[in-house]
């Protein structure tokens, strides 16, 4: 495995995806034996899946999507698409519970959001913070920032498209996300969820995909 620089690794979500691959616990136990003159004591410790197993896992779940066709790419998603682009990532304006990765392919516009815990480095969550991986949540984060709340509001409205699909609105509210973001564009290596899609027309424009990240990592 080649090695990567992880900006951004949801492991809640990789063990969600793993335990319905084996279901046998990701937990590994040692036993250790202590001796003295007098007691001869055993205790078994039990060891959570540490840092150190992170990459073998996220290979592991990216090689049965593969295998399993689920894998798509981002001017063709499927359940779960990768990518490389170059993004302007970073915790969102208008609300740093929220971190976003905002760019574009040629023939499609990408939104990422997740919670900001999940990047490398950051502080852990608070016990009653909100989970930006879900749509329901991830939208009322976008939705701090006033137009974006305007959108999301016409969101419900538009019922003649499978939410799988997205909406217009939708699609609007991923182009003002992307729009917001400072700093310089990095070339970013990334698997995700998908959760909306907007396909692309000759008279409304590029494709939009809204997404949350497995895993991010800076590619030189």
């Amino acid at each position: 495995m080649s090695l990567r620089y992880y900006l951004y690794v949801s492991d809640s979500k990789v063990d969600m995806l793993l335990a319905q691959i084996d279901p046998a616990p990701r937990r590994k136990r040692t036993t250790e034996v202590n001796v003295s003159l007098k007691v001869v004591g055993g205790k078994r410790v039990v060891e959570d899946a540490g840092e150190e197993e992170r990459g073998p896992r996220l290979e592991r779940l990216v090689r049965f999507l593969e295998e399993q066709e689920e894998l798509g790419t981002v001017d063709d998603p499927k359940r779960f698409f990768r990518g490389v682009l170059r993004l302007r990532w970073g915790p969102f304006p208008a609300d740093a519970s929220l971190v976003w990765f905002g760019g574009s392919s040629v023939r499609t516009v990408v939104g990422l959001g997740g919670s900001s815990h999940h990047v490398l480095g950051a502080p852990p969550a608070s016990e009653t913070g909100p989970s930006r991986s879900l749509t329901p949540s991830l939208l009322a984060g976008l939705a701090r920032d006033p137009q974006i709340q305007a959108l999301v509001g016409m969101i419900s409205a538009e019922e003649d498209r499978p939410a799988r699909t997205g909406t217009p609105a939708a699609a609007r509210a991923v182009h003002r996300a992307n729009e917001l973001m400072p700093g310089p564009a990095q070339r970013v290596e990334f698997v995700a969820k998908r959760l909306l899609h907007v396909p692309g027309a000759p008279d409304a424009g590029p494709a939009v995909l809204l997404g949350t990240p497995l895993y991010a990592a800076l590619v030189d």
